[in-house]
């Protein structure tokens, strides 16, 4: 066995020309964004910079026009670009269609890639992934889906409603989790966003804003899709949200990854070059400790993460260890970004050092993508059955 941390020529190209795409393009346009809010026009700017720069989607497949790395390679290219929180949405890996791209991929028919995931990847549209219920509906437990979809002649009727749907608002198109009449379980559904009965309605006003279309409520007013609209087949839904949760998980950990990094960089720099009580602020220990925590939060992050891209990357379903790097990671870059607000002092706060907004967006990384505590009450679970089964075979063996 031998551990290899090392990188391939191709990543280490691309990491640096996404280093000085984000520096040079999309850093400028950040303060434009945080002031006028992200929009459309911005996106289709930015992304279309970023074809041009030969670094366009670089975790979708090579032959649906991305870049077509392992798992695990994309790790390294997705916290380059998270480093600036318009990186992501200019080079096509932001969420949710990142995770709408995979699961597309892996489970859509002919018809359907042809139809929303090309679409998709080439940045010409928008989607979002209808999974999320005001209580005591669908959240961290997707079993509790409310949402209904009844079997009608030709096809299905969707009735139900959603909540803090990300990026509903321009959408062309949804993946719909509803619990289907039929099988008693969850069926997935392609809904086009224009259908009679899909309604868009208010935003959520949440802390984060850094998101095109916002977070909004969805109704679904006897929405008609047709038997083809069915994404893999009825009553599997659950299986499929498996599918798209785990790497959906770790690619937000790549991401925020970087946002975190860049606001330890942004706080560092600030730290290097102040004086106070007539020393330099870097010779502090006060300082010096939540430097020191943040580097090491840092490296134990990308660590955890690596492992787990690199077993998903291998095969491995990545359930549990996705659970344990998404509650680590997602804590660890709060931890960093709050330090480093500190240590920048009251700018720190601020937008215009961008940590600030960093702060605030980063925040709900901790429940979205299932909340800290239902990860760990995954892994203990799984824990305790492994405990009692490594138990028994013990009395078997006495």
């Amino acid at each position: 066995m031998s551990f290899d941390f090392s990188l391939t020529p191709r990543v280490e190209e691309w990491r640096g020309r996404i280093a000085e795409f984000v520096g040079g393009v999309v850093i400028p346009r950040e303060q434009e964004a945080f002031t006028n809010g992200l929009d459309d026009d911005l996106r289709r700017e930015l992304q279309e910079a970023a074809k041009g720069a030969g670094i366009w989607a670089p975790q979708a497949p090579a032959d649906l026009g991305g870049g077509g790395f392992r798992f695990d390679e994309a790790a390294v290219l997705l916290e380059e670009a998270g480093t600036s929180l318009l990186g992501p949405l200019a080079l096509g890996c932001a969420a949710p269609d990142e995770g709408n791209i995979h699961l597309l991929n892996m489970v859509a028919t002919p018809a359907q890639r042809e139809k929303y995931l090309l679409p998709l990847v080439n940045g010409d549209v928008r989607s979002c992934f209808a999974m999320t219920e005001p209580p005591p509906g669908a959240g961290s437990d997707p079993s509790a889906v409310r949402t209904l979809a009844t079997k009608a002649p030709g096809g299905w009727t969707i009735s139900g409603e959603k909540h803090l749907i990300t990026g509903a608002e321009g959408a062309a198109f949804s993946i719909v989790m509803a619990r289907d009449d039929e099988s008693g379980g969850a069926t997935m559904l392609m809904v086009d966003t224009d259908t009679p009965g899909f309604v868009v309605k208010e935003h959520a006003r949440t802390i984060d804003s850094t998101m095109v279309g916002g977070h909004c409520r969805v109704l679904f007013e006897d929405v008609f899709v047709p038997d083809d609209a069915v994404l893999g087949e009825p009553g599997l839904g659950f299986r499929y949200v498996q599918v798209r949760l785990a790497p959906a998980r770790l690619t937000h950990c790549m991401r925020w990854l970087g946002a975190a990094r860049r606001a330890h960089e942004i706080a560092l720099g600030r730290a290097v070059d102040r004086e106070l009580f007539g020393q330099r602020m870097t010779d502090l220990g006060m300082a010096q400790q939540l430097i020191a925590d943040n580097e090491i939060d840092l490296v134990a992050a990308r660590a955890l993460l690596w492992q787990s891209c690199w077993e998903l990357a291998g095969g491995d379903k990545g359930n549990e260890s996705s659970s344990r790097a998404k509650v680590f990671v997602s804590e660890a870059v709060g931890r960093i970004v709050d330090r480093s607000v500190q240590l920048a002092g009251g700018m720190g706060t601020s937008e215009d050092l961008v940590i600030g907004r960093v702060y605030a967006d980063i925040r709900a990384f901790r429940i979205y993508d299932g909340a800290s505590e239902a990860h760990r009450m995954s892994i203990a679970k799984r824990t305790a059955r492994r405990a009692r089964t490594a138990a028994d075979k013990g009395n078997e063996v006495r």
